[in-house]
């Protein structure tokens, strides 16, 4: 069966992995009689997730011609002799009111209807909720004919979940029983140990006049020992604290907040990262505000010399400043003052930020830091769309997933964990975990 991509945007991407089959039509009948059969709607249907007769109908309102879904036969005729180009073009139109998500493009969406009798598409992948427009002839008949809600959806959640429990469960008791066995060779190490050194304590004895010999000489270097201690006393001994504390003293002593926070990160919980990317982006603690402008001033003066993508590492390198304080800047540079349609810049832009994500590791968990600083400083209409913002990063393969939910969980252990960043993001997370876990089943 020959597979298309869904979406006619989508058209020339070679690993777009959600595809629907070509449509197949069939003219059959002669006079006032003839109708076109499209012969796979059945398979194209399941393929977007909407009902047959939705698309079925569809046809039929736009061509102006009767239509008829048999659901029991699974036949879908439209009256009249009608194109398969055409109708592939109706078709292209349909995925994009009723099937595809209008903010991040996904037709990984839901038909909901609301009590005022409006459809809305909600996205598993962004979150984000369409309003489908109400003065197509279609959203009449979709209102009547409701779509039946996903049976078992919940139950296959709860069927995971207890599978991902009796698989800690038995590593548990896996690693008990490792634990018990160690116990039990360490024992039987011990009382082997305890048999010879009895043994090597008769030996002593029936010697006890090499140990004799050997005793004096123990207890006069004790005796020295303890007198070298007493004539110490009166000296003053010049110790360095090398606690880690005291090297966070030091530290700060001769760094500023800001650089000192990034030499102890090592040493830090996951915690103090956030600190330092909200720090850096904020630029509000003990006179680094006018650095960190400083900095972003010098990353636009760059970017408007109309650099290429590819050559923006070397001159980034060259700017004075941590790696962290780099990347927030770009960010800031590239997005600072938009408020509208922030997601489509991002996409449009995209090629700078997989440039900085290639310099060094651990430029990922950076850019995610300088997005959620960026975002936390930004106005309410440009934070409904980091979901947006991440999942196009995502499908670019500037982020990868295990970097987006390790930022994520460390988010909701941190100070900020009450933010409406981690409430918009949540449903990105929980859908690249469904799709890991559906890509497994399969």
């Amino acid at each position: 069966m020959a597979l298309q991509n869904i979406g006619a945007g989508n058209s020339d991407d070679a690993f777009y992995r959600y595809k629907m089959p070509k449509m197949i039509t069939k003219i059959e009948g002669r006079g006032n009689g003839i109708k076109t059969n499209i012969v796979n709607m059945v398979d194209i249907a399941k393929a977007l997730a909407r009902p047959a007769s939705y698309t079925t109908k569809y046809f039929g309102c736009e061509l102006g011609a009767q239509s008829k879904f048999d659901e029991k036969i699974g036949t879908s005729h439209v009256n009249g002799a009608h194109e398969t180009a055409k109708l592939a073009g109706l078709l292209e139109n349909f995925i994009k009111k009723y099937v595809q998500c209008y903010g991040c493009g996904n037709p990984e969406t839901e038909i909901l209807i609301t009590k005022s009798q409006m459809i809305q598409l909600k996205c598993a992948a962004c979150g984000f909720v369409s309003d489908v427009d109400m003065r197509d002839k279609l959203t009449t008949f979709i209102v009547k004919n409701p779509p039946e809600t996903k049976k078992g959806s919940k139950d296959k959640k709860a069927m995971r979940r207890a599978e991902k429990e009796r698989l800690k469960e038995g590593q548990l008791a896996d690693e008990e029983q490792k634990k018990m066995k160690k116990e039990t060779k360490k024992k039987g190490s011990s009382n082997s140990k305890d048999e010879t050194t009895k043994l090597s304590s008769t030996k002593k004895k029936a010697s006890g006049s090499d140990e004799d010999r050997t005793s004096p000489a123990h207890s006069q270097v004790d005796e020295k020992e303890e007198a070298s201690d007493e004539n110490d006393d009166g000296e003053v001994q010049w110790q360095t604290d090398t606690s880690l504390e005291a090297a966070r003293q030091r530290i700060q002593e001769q760094l500023s907040a800001v650089t000192a926070d990034m030499v102890m990160l090592s040493t830090n919980e996951p915690e103090k990262k956030e600190k330092v990317a909200r720090k850096i982006s904020n630029g509000s603690e003990n006179g680094n505000s006018t650095h960190y402008g400083k900095l972003v001033k010098e990353v636009k003066a760059i970017l408007n010399k109309g650099i290429v993508a590819n050559d923006l590492q070397s001159h980034m390198a060259a700017l004075p400043a941590s790696s962290q304080e780099k990347t927030s800047a770009l960010f800031e540079a590239l997005f600072g003052g938009i408020e509208k349609g922030f997601a489509k810049e991002v996409i449009r832009k995209k090629s700078y930020l997989s440039a900085a994500v290639s310099m060094e590791e651990g430029s990922q968990s950076l850019l995610l830091h300088a997005i959620e600083a960026f975002f936390l400083k930004s106005t309410s209409n440009a934070l409904k769309e980091i979901a947006i913002v991440l999942k196009a990063l995502y499908d670019a393969d500037v982020l990868e997933e295990e970097h987006i939910v390790q930022w994520y969980q460390e988010g909701l252990k941190g100070n900020n964990k009450e933010s409406k960043i981690w409430k918009n993001v949540e449903p990105l997370i929980e859908w690249l975990q469904n799709a890991e876990s559906e890509s497994e089943e399969e």
